[in-house]
Parts: C-alpha cells; structure tokens; sequence
C-alpha cells in the first residue's frame, strides 16, 4: 500500500536553523532568563507587604469607550465599585477582562487598556503592570471578535490538529490587543448532561478531553498567551447536576476520570495556568485542597506556573462553604492551599489579608511564594523587561475578525456536524425538493453561540447594540443555497404557548421536506436553557418543542430535526418518527452555513457524538464509561443504554474495514507498547472521513472498570474507492487503572483492544495478553497513544 503518510498527532516543531543559529539563541535566551530571574528575587527583597500583596490580585474593569482608559466594574459580590487609583497605588497584579465586560471597539479598547497600563506603571514604585487576561473559550470575548464553536463542538470534530489551529488565531488575536492571559480551555469531564455547563466541556470521555485540551493549550501557548486550565478539579460531577452543588466521588473516580485531562494538558500542551474549581469533594473546596493544588499539582506533576482563583472563590470559602470565619481565614486557607492570584477583583487578598499578616495569622513566608510565581510568570510575557511598551503590536489596526479566523471557524463548524439519523437516504437534501424551515431556532443566529460567546455573556446586557459580528441562521444559509424557504417559528424555546403550532403544521404540509431546528438558547444563572447556572431538571428539550416536532411529524411530511443544543437531550420518539436526525453543539458564528452545507450535501457530514444521546429524559444520566452493573441488566427496570452512543455519527458514503490485526504479536507487554492496524476503505459514489476509534476492554481488574474506554483515535479522509492503513501505537500506562490504595498499575492478563466506529460498534476486536508482574505506574506514564494513516493515493 502507497504512501501518502498522515501522522494525525501534532508534533513540536524542529529548529531549522544552523547549529551556530541555535547556539547563540539558546545563549541569549538563557541571558534573558537569568536576568529575568534575578529582577524578581530583587523584587521580592525590596517589596513592602502592600506592594506584595497587591501584586496577587485582580480588578474588574471596561474599558472606556473614548479610549481614555478602563473603569472598574460593578463587584458582584461586594455591590461597590472601588477607585482605580486606590487599588493601583501599590502596583496591582491582573487587570479583569477589559475587552470582555463591554462592547467597545476593539480598537478604542486597546488603547484605553494601553492607557490604563501606563496609568499602572505610573502609580507603584518598580513600574510593574498589570498581567491582562480575558475569557477565550469560544475564541476572544470581545465584540467583533470571531465566535469560534463550543468545546462540544471540538469534541465532536476528533480533530486535534485543527482544534489547536483554532486556539493558535484566538491566542493570536489576544496578543495583538494586548492581552496575556486567557481562561480556557475547560477540562471538565461531562458526568451529568443536567448540568447547565455542559457545553463547556469537550466530552463525557477523558482521553478526549485531554487529547483536544491540550491541542487548544498548544495553540493559546504558541501564540505567546498563557492558557488557564479548569476547573480543577471534579466541577462536572455536582449532585443532580446543579452548578456548585456538592460532588461525591471516592477517588478512583477523581484519579482515573476527571484528573487525567489536566495532567495531559499540562503534559502535551505546556499549560501555565489553572484555576481552581468551585467544586467541594467529600467536604473540601478545591479552593482550601493543600493536597491538590499544592501535593499532587506542583509535587507529583512538577507544575511551576500560578494558579488563579475561580472568581470570587475565594470568598466563597467563607460565605459559601463555610470552612472560614472570615475574609481573612478564607486568604490564609487559600494561600496555604496554593492558591496565588485572587480573581476577578479585590477581596479576600486585600485588607483581610493585610491584616492577617500583620497579626502574625498569615506566615509572609506564602505571600513571597505566591509573589515569585506571579512575577515570574509576569517576566516570562516580557511585563519586567526593561523595553517593554504598552502599546498593542497592532497597533490601530486591531482586528479581531478576520477572513482566516471564520475558515477556521467554518472548517470546524463542517467537522463538528454530526449526522445522527438518515432513513431513505433523505439526506443530502434533493435537488429541486420544496423544503421548508420550522421551529424556534430555524432564523435564530443566537441558536449557534455558547453561553461564553461574547454575544451571549455580555451582548444580551446591551440589547442596543449589535451583535458585532456576522451570524448567519440556518434559514438565512438554506435560502442562499436553495433559494425561497417558507418558514414559520412555531413556538419559543420555554414558552407553554402553541398558539404558533398551526402555522408550523401547515407550512410543513406544503413541503416536500421540512427541516424542524430545535434546541437550547445560551444564557447566564437562569437566562437561558443551557450555560452557567442553566442546570436542567430533566432531558426534555425545553418547552413545547417536542410537542411541535411532534405535531410536524404527524403531517406525514418527511422530517430532518435539527438540535442545536449546549447538551444531549433525549429524542427517543421524534427520532423514531423523523426522517433524519442532526446535532450542532453550538457550532458558532458560522454553523448555520456549515449545518446548511451539510444538508445540501455540499459538505459531508463527519462529526461524531463526544457525548452519549439518552433514550429517556427522566432516566438517570449516565455517560459510556460504566461498570457493566452500570448498564443495562436483570436486577433494574431502568434501562440506560443510550439512543445513540458515544462516538456514533453517520456520513454521506459506505466504509468497509477489514484486516484488523496485531502488529507486534498477541503479547503486550506491561511495561511496552502494542501496535494494532486496520483497514479502511470508502466504498460509497462520494468522498467521506471515517473516524476510527480505539477501545480498551478489560474483563478481569483488581476493581471495577468501565466496559470499554477510549485509548485512541484518527480522522480518515477518503475519496471513492480509495483505502488507507490506520496503525495505531498504544503503551500499556493506557492500560492502566488506580486501585483502592491509591497507587496506579498495570495489571497482567487478557485485554480486548476494539477497532470501533463508536464505544457500542465494534467492528473488530484484538485479543491481547499483558504479560509481566504487577507494575506501578509513575507520574511520568504515557498519556496519549499515537495514529497514523496510511493511505493509497488512488480512488475511481
């Protein structure tokens, strides 16, 4: 077989220039660093405690609209506004989401922030400024900034590569306007598809949260801004799904669930931030866990850079957990944890904390090591250098939409469509067919945008303004392609009201096809379906729109429903009674055109469920990775196997595999590597990507594991006719598991790796066994396995 090779794992770039080149770079970046080094302990020898201290925390501000300068923002938590020139006086340590708290213009709002920075340097003695960050989950929250789709949406995809193409123009645009550090990506694991957050997670598996988190991590990173890992650690798993409800998880779960996407990100991305999360497990905050953020992140992980608070987590130790008496018990508590930068405003670090110093409650001795880790980190992004200009690199010309940031957008719109259903091939939509578009969502640009798109987290306050940039709905997209579309809305996202159900009824009759767009609307605690704070009862979709879509599918009119959604919801009988069946994880500003695109068969649709599709709404949510009591069985007359599984999509083409098997024998070492290949061939009329996935099953462990877990996964591109190799290469670590003692091992024995089209599709299954003692896993272990794809250069 041929001989095109696609390594489907990003790899660090080599230096290409000379030996002498790379000699005399290293020389004066390890000149920089020394001198870089040696300024902060001079800092910290020289700095009075208010210098220090106010060096570790934050202040909220806007920035003003005349590009004179930021303003401090409404406290959340305290209802007063302090001065600008009060909490500068002694320096300050970050400046809170200038860009992200108003609709300025991008360009107005660099130079107030360029303003404000001077201002800053001005005020405290060492000319220190302040470390600049913004929100960056769904690209830059500013206005007229490119919205990029949700991280269901990257889950969806299995595209690393592009993923991190995304974070790298995010990071890039960051940069140019000035900003230094962004607060993504989100590495919770989906537990619970309740909890409003969900679609800030990447998915319910964490081999693909890792795997895609630290692609973004690469990318945020390699354009020079500091990403910010969180929630760490165990957010997801509140009870019931409510936001910063209490978790309960014993800590096989903790170490083999929710912490591997951190360590991966810190590992294969080179994070320099995390936050922690609002989470208490087993009655401690994270905010307060000496263990896990000072234990195992910086001891076992060897993580060197800060760690920020979750905003106003701090405070809530006191006035939410109730672990502290006072602001200034809840400082102590989080400095001793490793907690070094109080976000978003002053509060706990402030006074309370002054005070705590000077009666001797607080060792100054944790100021100075969060102080070096602040200043360090600061150094590194050039904040201590002596040239260093606060003017933007871009100058006037900031840009923050560009025509290379939406083909990323649009390219990982295409990839995150995922095709559910597709009976009598009614899909791609034929050529001349009298389509129509119904439901509330069908000519809603807000349908594609998260609660973190800047239109949704701070657009919505200002409903005068517009949007900033240009979002398409999926009526607008089907009419450019199509021509004229009737439409009716039919009914709103929550309302009870169906008084609009007759017009929808009747429009869908006229039609030889109606699409059906239904879903969630993104908002914040309570001003949306789906987001922060938008924790759901139950899996119904929202409202009357399941009663519409049934009211459409009684017209006997083949139905496309198309959910666009922040979670999974359960459609078990509109999906038995639709002709087709699509779900867009809020797939930004361009997912109309791509959901468009898709239905007209101009682009094949290749996105794959990075969460499960329960059958029942009032079921117990539960995602693939379950013990096998977890699912279904004799002793319970609940039955939870999903309506669609993990990994399941559907294409526009046929794939045949074939020739699975084992490259380096039947025995995997417990200390080596394994090699397992298959075979993919497109044997449809049309170019297609298949998604091969990799599962480990392991029948007989020490403790209960899940049935299958993913350890592996390569997109395939094929055009008709043509076939590809996939190889992937797995290390036992993959295999391993934490056992009741807390120590994590590989245990010999009979394992199953499965080639898979999704966790519940096996299409062949490698029979391997793990030969060698019982072996204990260090911190060092393999996090990833790697693909490649080799594949024929021909076709018909």
């Amino acid at each position: 077989m041929a001989a095109q090779q696609q390594d489907v794992r990003p790899v660090d770039a080599q230096d290409a220039t000379s030996g002498t080149a790379t000699e005399e770079a290293t020389t004066v970046a390890a000149d920089r660093a020394a001198r870089r080094r040696d300024r902060v302990e001079q800092l910290l020898a020289e700095m009075t405690a208010e210098e220090k201290v106010a060096q570790l925390v934050g202040l909220w501000v806007g920035a003003d609209a005349s590009g004179g300068g930021v303003a401090p923002h409404q406290a959340d938590m305290s209802g007063t506004i302090p001065s600008f020139e009060a909490v500068i006086a002694h320096g300050l340590g970050q400046l809170t989401r200038p860009f992200g708290t108003a609709p300025v213009d991008p360009v107005v709002a660099a130079r107030s922030l360029a303003a404000s920075q001077r201002q800053v340097v001005a005020a405290n003695r060492f000319g220190i400024p302040a470390q600049v960050h913004e929100e960056c989950l769904t690209g830059f929250a500013a206005w007229q900034a490119t919205t990029y789709p949700t991280p269901l949406a990257w889950g969806a995809s299995f595209d690393p590569a592009l993923v991190e193409e995304m974070a790298g123009r995010i990071g890039a645009s960051m940069r140019a306007a000035g900003v230094h550090q962004g607060l993504a990506p989100v590495l919770d694991v989906t537990r619970d598809y309740r909890w409003g957050r969900t679609e800030e997670t990447i998915g319910e598996d964490p081999y693909l949260v890792g795997d895609l988190g630290a692609a973004y991590v690469r990318g945020l990173e390699g354009a020079g801004v500091v990403a910010t890992l969180k929630h760490f650690a165990g957010y997801s798993a509140s009870r019931a799904g409510r936001n910063l409800a209490p978790v309960s998880m014993g800590p096989v779960e903790l170490a083999d669930v929710i912490l591997p996407p951190f360590e991966t990100a810190l590992r294969h991305g080179g994070a320099r931030s995390v936050m922690h999360s609002y989470a208490e497990i087993d009655g401690v905050p994270s905010a307060a866990d000496e263990w896990l953020l000072t234990d195992l992140l910086r001891g076992r992980w060897g993580f060197e850079g800060t760690v920020v608070a979750d905003y106003f987590g701090i405070a809530f130790l006191q006035r939410l957990h109730g672990v502290a008496g006072s602001l200034g018990e809840a400082a102590h508590l989080a400095l001793r944890a490793g907690v070094d930068v109080e976000l978003p405003s002053v509060d706990a670090y402030g006074a309370p904390l002054l005070a705590a110093l000077r009666d001797g409650t607080v060792d100054e001795a944790l100021v100075d090591r969060a102080l070096r880790r602040v200043l360090t980190q600061k150094a590194e992004v050039g904040l201590l250098d002596e040239d260093w200009d606060p003017s933007p690199p871009a100058g006037d010309a900031v840009v923050l939409d560009d025509p290379v940031g939406r083909d990323v957008a649009l390219r990982l719109a295409r990839e995150s469509v995922v095709l559910l259903e597709n009976r009598d091939g009614v899909l791609p939509l034929a050529h001349g067919a009298r389509v129509a578009v119904v439901g509330p969502l069908a000519d809603d640009p807000m349908a594609m945008l998260g609660c973190y798109t800047f239109p949704a987290h701070v657009g919505a306050q200002h409903p005068d303004v517009p949007m900033g940039v240009d979002v398409p709905s999926v009526l607008a997209a089907l009419r450019e392609r199509v021509g004229d579309v009737p439409t009716a809305r039919g009914c709103d996202i929550e309302s009870d009201d169906a008084s609009g159900f007759d017009e929808a009824v009747a429009v869908a009759r006229d039609a030889d096809v109606v699409v059906v767009a239904v879903g969630d609307r993104a908002g914040l605690f309570g001003r949306g379906t789906s987001g922060e704070g938008c924790d759901a009862t139950d899996l119904h979709l929202p409202g009357r729109q399941g009663d519409l879509v049934r009211a459409v599918l009684a017209t006997g009119t083949p139905v496309v429903l198309v959910l666009l959604t922040g979670r999974p919801y359960a459609v078990g009988d509109l999906a038995e009674g639709a002709a087709a069946v699509v779900q867009a994880f809020f797939p930004g500003q361009l997912g109309g055109q791509a959901l468009a695109e898709v239905l007209t068969g101009h682009v094949a649709p290749s996105g794959r469920l990075p969460v499960s599709m329960p059958r029942d709404a009032s079921g117990q949510p539960g995602t693939y990775l379950s013990q096998p009591l977890g699912r279904r069985s004799g002793v319970s007359d609940v039955d939870p196997t999903p309506l669609y599984p993990f990994g399941h999509g559907l294409t526009y083409t046929t794939f045949t595999w074939s020739g699975a098997r084992a490259l380096d024998g039947d025995v995997w070492p417990v200390d080596g590597e394994t090699r397992v290949a298959v075979d993919v061939r497109n044997d449809g009329g049309r170019a297609g990507t298949e998604v091969v996935q990799l599962y480990l099953h392991d029948p007989v462990a020490s403790v209960v594991r899940p049935v299958v877990r993913l350890v592996g996964h390569a997109r395939v591109d094929l055009e008709p006719g043509q076939s590809a190799t996939v190889e992937m290469t797995v290390h036992a670590d993959l295999a391993s598991f934490t056992r009741r003692d807390g120590t994590r091992v590989v245990e010999p024995g009979d394992v199953e790796l499965r080639l898979a089209r999704s966790s519940a599709d096996a299409e062949h299954a490698v029979r391997l066994r793990m030969d060698g003692p019982v072996r204990t896993v260090g911190d060092d272990r393999h996090l990833l396995s790697t693909a490649r794809v080799l594949t024929s250069p021909g076709g018909r």
